[in-house]
């Protein structure tokens, strides 16, 4: 078997220093968890419970290190406390790839890398004046951490199984918390007013404007296994049905930024497959969105949820407080050349940031914003690439990625998207196939 330092003797050099940039990321990260812990403090029987979860995940990580990854992905689905379960997880897993020579600094792009570091740098930079010195650790540590996930997850996705893996891992959290969701809305589920707000399904997030995002990009995926079918053996109606279920929670979400998202993901899909599979493409997806469509609306029609659909769909009175969180981004922009620190936003503009550009504005200046800009312009530019060239993330198709990125996009513009675990998994996604060079 490879040992550690072979593997680390024929490392390229960006991976042998790794253990000493990883060991100064890690420095936030930890002193946000333990700032974390400092401010809710847990019960001690959850505090008990936590440690030896986390002793068995590691356990499970040096025994079975493919099924502590599928356990991180399928934990993905609960998002109702920060840190969550599957941040406890993939932290472990950090933790052994780094010890082990398994975390490749090579496997993204090199300008992601930099790109990184220079808004880990203009974070630093920015927390000299900062309000609160507390949320500034703990909102950086939380940045930090999942800027190092996704290089681990890029570097994790070497082979097909890897990426059927994560792929079966996630499709399975995002239909667990459909069903969910919409189960609970309905009131039939014990504890249904804890998993739903005002009406609208949320599951195990903390907000339904993160559930609906989270269930849009294995849609997308899936359409693109029917057509294109690769990764996934299930028949085509299985296929179907799964789509058909997704769709159902992003709908009672009732989160238009959901709805936009899918909308547009949904149109950068179906173009890609037009353009690459001529009249029988075209014919198998509309035939797809037909179904979908009828479903949907038969979903609708029985349970009478036409009426607050049509409410949800038109301006609501909290959008003038949306979009003035928005606008007041660019006062400490103005006041502070590189922002008011990472996690200052509420505290400088006394109102919630509603859009990742916005914060990123406000709390790192304009030079935030741009590196920012950076980062997500890059992605989107290799992912546009890849589905050019045809060359999938080892069979999760190309074409939905872009796709899935697209949506992403879009929903940042109206909700703060900087933290949602599953933004960092399909940027991963797009890096790891983007530094292949043959096609699959």
């Amino acid at each position: 078997m490879t040992t550690r330092a072979a593997m680390l003797g024929g490392a390229r050099p960006a991976d042998r220093a790794l253990p000493v940039l990883a060991a100064f990321a890690s420095l936030p990260v930890g002193a946000a968890l333990g700032l974390a812990l400092y401010r809710s403090p847990p019960p001690l029987a959850m505090a008990v419970a936590g440690g030896l979860g986390l002793i068995l995940v590691l356990a499970l990580a040096l025994a079975r290190y493919h099924a502590a990854v599928a356990l991180g992905a399928l934990l993905l689905g609960i998002q109702v406390v920060e840190p969550s379960p599957s941040d406890g997880v993939f932290f472990v897993l950090l933790a052994v790839a780094l010890a082990t020579g398994q975390f490749r600094l090579s496997a993204v792009p090199r300008p992601v890398v930099a790109i990184l570091a220079v808004f880990g740098a203009l974070n630093v930079m920015a927390s000299i004046q900062v309000v609160d010195p507390e949320r500034a650790i703990v909102f950086f540590g939380t940045t930090a951490y999942l800027a190092l996930f996704a290089i681990w997850l890029a570097g994790y996705l070497t082979t097909r199984r890897r990426a059927r893996l994560l792929l079966r891992a996630y499709l399975a959290a995002a239909i667990a918390s459909a069903v969910i969701g919409v189960l609970a809305l309905l009131g039939v589920l014990p504890g249904h007013d804890l998993l739903t707000e005002s009406d609208r399904s949320r599951a195990f997030f903390q907000d339904p404007n993160v559930f609906g995002p989270f269930l849009i990009p294995p849609v997308l995926i899936l359409i693109e296994e029917i057509v294109h079918p690769r990764l996934l053996s299930a028949r085509l109606v299985t296929k179907a049905v799964l789509v058909a279920i997704l769709l159902a929670g992003v709908l009672f979400s009732y989160s238009r930024g959901a709805w936009v998202n899918l909308a547009l993901g949904l149109l950068v899909l179906g173009l890609i497959l037009s353009l690459r599979g001529g009249v029988r493409t075209i014919a198998a997806l509309f035939a797809v969105l037909v179904v979908t469509a009828g479903v949907m609306a038969g979903v609708v029609v029985a349970t009478g949820s036409g009426d607050f659909l049509a409410e949800r769909a038109r301006p609501q009175t909290y959008d003038t407080e949306r979009f003035s969180g928005q606008r007041a981004g660019l006062r400490p922009a103005a006041e502070y050349p590189f922002g008011a620190g990472p996690g200052q936003f509420e505290s400088v503009a006394h109102i919630s940031a509603h859009s990742t550009y916005a914060r990123a504005l406000g709390e790192e200046g304009y030079p935030g914003l741009l590196t920012l800009l950076a980062l997500l312009g890059f992605t989107l530019v290799a992912g546009l690439r890849n589905a050019v060239a045809g060359r999938s993330t080892h069979g999760i198709g190309s074409a939905a990625l872009l796709a899935a990125w697209c949506g992403l996009l879009a929903n940042s513009a109206v909700i703060d998207t900087l933290h949602w675990r599953h933004l960092w998994v399909f940027a991963a996604l797009i890096w790891a196939a983007s530094v292949r060079r043959a096609r699959p």
